[in-house]
């Protein structure tokens, strides 16, 4: 059976998982601001990420043996704008198909593990989920408007990959028995659309012409849906641009978990049955509190 502290960072990771100058011009603040704004309430909402899908890979290493666990899967997550005064909350669905199947679901209300090899769902209250662990970082899966709040964010070394992209060293501001570190990497074309919302596609097209050949990668065609109607030729690269390509999770013990995104949707709308768990018949159902809430 999988040892709960390393479970505990895989399911973290998965929900991290639950977001013009070039790379070389861009500030550390340019590059949070390209990261936080979308998923921030007082963003103007033609610019808001509402919703996103996408297939997701992941490979974990477990320092104490010495060995990678990978995995993969696809993804589905939206945020209600509904509360104003704070940051969105999120509805995700994480189904992995590889190696094993698990889900991990939750309706912005109730958290479930579904674990079919076990025979078992962990199910727990969110909002007593965050209560309890108030003083952990973790909260901040209740959105990733606030990150800077809840991390010290510094460049990590080096500070861009191989494409250009913007590599970020996040370390909680409080103790958390979950996480050591988070790495992410930040898509350079979100950088680049965030600092140029007025762009048209011709002088998009102009700047990334007299900017190096850096390849684009797979995951930075993510327009679609809400984008190319309402946000058509209305500012920005044509709406809002999904800024995360990977997270990394580093935990306290030297474990990590890397998601890695494909193929990803961004507003293309979401039904909210999607994140309504359907408890499979005879499964054992665990209802953790306290500090044992969460994953």
């Amino acid at each position: 059976m999988m040892n709960r502290s390393l479970f505990s960072t895989l399911c973290l990771s998965a929900v991290l998982a639950t977001l013009a100058a070039p790379a070389w011009a861009a500030s550390l603040g340019d590059v949070i601001s390209a990261l936080e704004t979308p998923f921030q309430t007082q963003t103007d909402e033609k610019l808001r990420i509402y919703d996103y899908s996408a297939d997701f890979f992941q490979e974990s290493k477990i320092a104490s043996l010495d060995r990678l666990q990978r995995a993969s899967g696809e993804v589905e997550v939206a945020f209600d704008y509904q509360r104003t005064d704070t940051v969105p909350r999120v509805k995700f669905r994480w189904q992995y198909e590889q190696p094993t199947t698990q889900e991990i679901v939750s309706d912005a209300k109730t958290l479930w593990v579904y674990l079919p090899e076990n025979n078992q769902v962990i199910q727990s209250d969110i909002e007593m989920v965050n209560r309890s662990r108030q003083n952990d970082p973790m909260t901040f899966l209740t959105g990733l408007g606030n990150l800077s709040r809840d991390f010290s964010i510094r460049w990590a070394v080096p500070n861009n990959d191989v494409e250009g992209n913007h590599v970020l060293e996040l370390t909680p501001k409080r103790v958390s028995s979950l996480i050591n570190k988070l790495i992410i990497v930040v898509d350079r074309y979100a950088v680049e659309a965030y600092l140029n919302p007025d762009q048209d596609e011709d002088q998009a097209a102009s700047s990334a012409q007299s900017a190096p050949p850096v390849p684009t990668p797979p995951t930075s065609t993510m327009f679609g849906g809400r984008s190319n109607g309402l946000f058509a030729g209305e500012g920005g690269l044509r709406g809002p641009w999904f800024p995360i390509l990977s997270t990394t999770v580093y935990d306290p013990n030297g474990n990590s978990t890397t998601i890695e995104f494909r193929d990803l949707r961004v507003n293309f709308g979401i039904s909210d049955m999607t994140f309504n768990f359907m408890m499979p018949a005879g499964v054992q159902v665990f209802r953790p509190t306290g500090q044992e809430m969460g994953f």
